[in-house]
């Protein structure tokens, strides 16, 4: 359900990393929660983040929520397709929607993120709730 290759935040972020990049978006759980996206507001190349930061926003028909980066970085491509298209994050989450592109500073940050089947897990325990 969730891409294997991708590592996951409780706050329904992931991010693929490819040497010191992490590419990073938003869930499939998050853009089907949000609803139909109409607008996406993401930060400059070259910006610097922690982990945990928010660093845009996504907005819907219901609801305008914060995107955070999973690990520590400098931001070194943005999605730009996204700002003329924000609905292809309804689309293709795990694909052309990619949000950004981070030079990772601290790798072991990744470490604290959840597998794939941890957080399909953390999903179904959430909708219990």
């Amino acid at each position: 359900m969730y891409p294997e290759d991708c590592l996951y935040t409780k706050e329904h972020e992931w991010i693929k990393v490819k040497g010191n990049i992490g590419v990073i978006g938003i869930t499939d759980y998050a853009q089907e929660s949000l609803g139909d996206i109409v607008f996406i507001d993401l930060p400059e190349v070259g910006e610097k983040y922690d982990a945990g930061d928010p660093f845009g926003t996504v907005e819907s028909v219901k609801a305008v929520s914060d995107i955070y980066t999973p690990v520590t970085g400098e931001v070194v491509e943005v999605n730009e397709r996204l700002k003329e298209g924000p609905e292809k994050l309804n689309e293709d989450p795990y694909g052309e929607a990619w949000l950004i592109k981070i030079k990772v500073a601290s790798p072991q940050e990744l470490d604290g993120l959840l597998k794939a089947e941890e957080y399909a897990e953390y999903i179904k325990e959430e909708a219990k709730k």
